[in-house]
């Protein structure tokens, strides 16, 4: 037996045996594994599509919220911006309203100043005054002692009461 040359009826027989595993092969197995291969091949090209519009899907999504971020910090600086303006507004007018009672406290104290400067100078001058006539009485009373202080007073008031008259006349 030679390995390299068969004889013919081993050779016919590897041809017969051959060709039924073909015809077997090729009516029960090529189909299903070319149905397999095809099969496979479909999901492979719809895994693909799918990861594309996946893909897609997530640049948009990426793109909306880029956007949604521009339009969160452009909200949030008009926020802050509103924020800001309300405070100023709220600090000028709470500066105004103190100015204006510190003026209103302020001209409170002044005119209580004035009205117990005028009360003490109304005070002085009534004491002033009852000195004084404690004085004048005591004076008076010293002059009017004897006739002659008496006639001097006299004389003194008729002669004032004369110039008063002749001052009024002219």
């Amino acid at each position: 037996m030679n390995l390299l040359l068969p004889e013919s009826g081993l050779l016919f027989w590897m041809t017969i045996i051959f060709a039924i595993v073909f015809f077997v092969l090729a009516k029960f197995g090529f189909p299903v594994i070319t149905g397999m291969v095809e099969k496979r091949s479909r999901r492979i090209n719809e895994s693909l599509e799918a990861a594309r519009v996946a893909e897609e899907a997530i640049e948009n999504l990426n793109r909306t919220r880029e956007q949604v971020l521009t339009e969160t910090r452009t909200e949030q600086d008009r926020l802050i911006k509103e924020a800001a303006a309300e405070r100023d507004l709220f600090m000028q007018q709470a500066r105004e309203q103190a100015r204006e009672e510190a003026d209103r406290i302020l001209m409170e104290a002044r005119e209580k100043i004035r009205q117990e400067k005028e009360d003490a100078l109304r005070d002085i001058r009534r004491e002033v005054a009852v000195v004084s006539m404690a004085v004048a009485e005591k004076v008076v009373r010293k002059e009017l002692s004897s006739a002659k202080g008496q006639q001097e007073l006299l004389d003194r008031l008729v002669e004032e009461m004369t110039e008063k008259s002749d001052t009024a006349a002219s």
